[in-house]
């Protein structure tokens, strides 16, 4: 087996005196170029050539020829300037803000219904901004978000901050959805008390909404009926199969519904969630994010109002 290459062998600055040679095929006049003194441009190439296994010139009376291995190898060194110099380039030009790449995750119980009026604002407040998107639940994209797999996700409050900033979005409020039928559908405006029924539906175990939904209506052992998906929570509800507690954004559109479904909004105050954006506290694009979750509070969708009291929060413990 080969050792490793040993890049620490060269450098940029050797390259450059060689390259400077082979133009001007002539000691005095590349080092002058270099703005270095010629026995100090003679001393780096031999370093050079003894990096590269041999020598790339040959030192003629009053002349300087390539040698084979300099036929060879000045082509490839030329190759690494230039790609050095569009490496420069490209790290001082200026960039728009909002530029680079953004890999942004959701939760799934908010992605499907939030994401297409995220993706809307995005568009028309930073035209050039990639988006990658993603849905899971909230333990997975934490995982991924600390491990750098994603740069920022959407998730709802409080979370476990440790070496994470949260910028609060907004509030969406829950709805009780039941059958057109259930007693429950004749409430104007029934309370959290009145849904630790036995015929409450929920997602099942590993959805933050699960949790929520049992915080809100102090229901903390529930072995019953359990949905995948708000999207089959719908159906199992539309099926007469029992009621749940639906966030507001999944609700809407949901015309063809209407007979065999009843909508009615909870009176508490803190019947819903608090939708955050979450980045890593370390991330220097902090004020891109901070950016981005501005553009958002500015855009919201009718449904849902400005989160209370948003701020950041930091934790790089």
């Amino acid at each position: 087996m080969k050792p490793p290459v040993n890049l620490a062998a060269l450098s940029l600055r050797e390259l450059q005196y060689a390259a400077a040679v082979n133009q001007t095929r002539h000691f005095g006049q590349a080092a002058e170029h270099c703005a270095v003194s010629q026995a100090g441009l003679s001393e780096q190439l031999r370093k050079l050539e003894e990096a590269l296994g041999g020598p790339l010139f040959e030192r003629a009376y009053r002349r300087v020829d390539l040698t084979p291995r300099g036929a060879l190898l000045l082509p490839q060194i030329d190759r690494i300037l230039t790609e050095a110099r569009a490496l420069m380039t490209l790290a001082h030009s200026p960039t728009e803000p909002m530029s680079f790449p953004l890999r942004l995750g959701a939760i799934a119980t908010l992605g499907p219904y939030y994401l297409p009026h995220l993706l809307r604002e995005v568009r028309a407040a930073f035209a050039h901004l990639p988006l990658r998107l993603s849905e899971s639940r909230t333990a997975s994209l934490l995982d991924d978000l600390r491990a750098g797999a994603l740069d920022a996700a959407l998730l709802a409050l409080p979370l476990p901050m440790a070496g994470l900033t949260v910028s609060a979005l907004f509030f969406e409020p829950f709805h009780l959805v039941c059958p057109r039928q259930h007693a429950m559908a004749r409430m104007a405006a029934p309370r959290l008390a009145d849904l630790a029924g036995a015929d409450l539906i929920l997602l099942e175990e590993g959805h933050c909404l699960r949790d929520q939904a049992l915080d809100l209506c102090g229901d903390t052992d529930r072995p019953g009926r359990q949905a995948t998906s708000i999207e089959t929570l719908w159906h199992m509800i539309a099926s007469g199969e029992g009621y749940s507690l639906l966030p507001a954004l999944s609700a809407e559109g949901r015309e063809a519904m209407t007979e065999l479904v009843a909508c009615r909004p909870i009176p508490e105050a803190d019947a819903g969630r608090t939708i955050g954006l979450v980045w890593r506290a370390t991330d220097p694009r902090a004020p891109e994010y901070v950016r981005l979750a501005a553009t958002l509070r500015a855009g919201l969708p009718a449904s849902v109002r400005p989160a209370r009291d948003w701020h950041h929060h930091e934790d790089t413990a």
